[in-house]
């Protein structure tokens, strides 16, 4: 199986111990506020050199202690074994992989591919736009290297211009436009092409879940599209240029990649704002079903799937149908309350783990 153990030191509120995790599906089972959730963060920690819950590391150190660490033993489909440790001390963050450290998280891309399924997820339905693009972006960076310095170079550029507007200082701003047409092109068509591809996958496992049609994504950059085409060099420049005077006043950028819009649409017309709260959610839930089954037939690998009390806020049809259309995976990690009817979702590789205090014992 994927992940083979794990071991903490004062990561939260985890026991300090190593916790056998061999087995095709693993369930925590505990009460709310005994480290459940915390056992999936220090699981994403060890794939993607960080948590999904803060950017801030001090703030998962146990509280009276001043550092903590992490290790992990990972097999992938090629039985080889990888060996994660990653630690926070002194105010200083570092990561090993197989004992040689890494000087960038892109270098964990494709190590330990994980998709998390939260709570917080429901930001991508009903969320600000950011949130969206947070999305998109993620998918792409799961895989794609060279999308992941890209968009770097672009935030670097987009803060140096904004940097020269708030200044008033307009000198350099030809040179900063003419590097964010260059990334920003780039972005809008990696972002434009894996949407489309998306469609293909989110579209039928929305109807499959809820029985609604024609439910999809709609892309709209923030540069305009001509005729369905990515626009050229010289026509994002004469944009940027003739967005000026209003960049002046804003004192930033108004136009470029990180103002692009992503909506779902039903028939033509915005869903969201006639949306359920149920429908809402279940937008969130297959989005993440979407990128596993983007991920593997991109890469060719299944993903870990950390489920965190998701399927607590579906009704039981839907929670049936949602369990039904989950992507094939190489490993499968979720976390229920002691009520929940996990007995009726086991199989007979399912590992049920019993959190309390932190602690874990079967």
């Amino acid at each position: 199986m994927p992940f083979l153990s794990l071991s903490c030191t004062n990561f939260r509120n985890i026991q300090n111990n190593t916790i056998d995790l061999l087995a095709k599906e693993v369930y925590f089972v505990g009460e709310n506020g005994q480290g459940k959730t915390n056992l999936l963060e220090a699981l994403y920690y060890a794939a993607y050199g960080a948590s999904f819950r803060t950017r801030i590391e001090q703030e998962i150190v146990r509280e009276g202690e001043n550092a903590f660490s992490i290790r992990t033993m990972f097999r992938d489909d090629n039985k080889s074994v990888t060996a994660i440790h990653g630690e926070f001390q002194r105010g200083k963050k570092k990561i090993l992989k197989n004992q040689k450290r890494i000087q960038d998280r892109k270098e964990l891309i494709n190590t330990i591919p994980c998709v998390l399924f939260c709570h917080d997820d429901l930001d991508f339905a009903v969320g600000e736009p950011e949130r969206r693009r947070f999305f998109i972006d993620q998918s792409l960076s799961m895989y794609d290297e060279l999308y992941i310095d890209e968009l770097r170079s672009y935030k670097k550029i987009l803060k140096n211009r904004n940097l020269v507007l708030k200044n008033q200082d307009y000198g350099m701003l030809d040179m900063y436009d003419l590097q964010l047409m260059q990334k920003g092109i780039y972005l809008q068509e990696k972002r434009k092409k894996m949407i489309f591809l998306f469609n293909t996958i989110f579209t039928r496992l929305y109807e499959k879940v809820s029985g609604i049609e024609n439910v999809s994504i709609m892309y709209e950059p923030s540069w305009k599209e001509v005729e369905n085409q990515t626009p050229s060099q010289k026509q994002v420049l004469e944009l940027l240029l003739s967005k000026r005077k209003v960049d002046y006043v804003m004192e930033t950028t108004m136009s470029g990649p990180h103002r692009d819009r992503i909506r779902f649409m039903k028939d033509g017309k915005h869903f969201i704002p006639t949306a359920s709260t149920g429908q809402r959610r279940l937008i969130s839930l297959l989005l993440r079903v979407a990128q596993a089954v983007h991920y593997t037939e991109v890469i060719g690998r299944k993903p870990v799937l950390l489920l965190d009390d998701v399927l607590l806020e579906l009704d039981p049809d839907k929670r049936q149908k949602f369990t039904a259309v989950l992507p094939p995976y190489n490993q499968l990690f979720c976390t229920f309350l002691p009520g929940e009817p996990y007995q009726r979702y086991k199989t007979s590789e399912t590992k049920v783990l019993f959190v309390e205090d932190g602690a874990v014992h079967e």
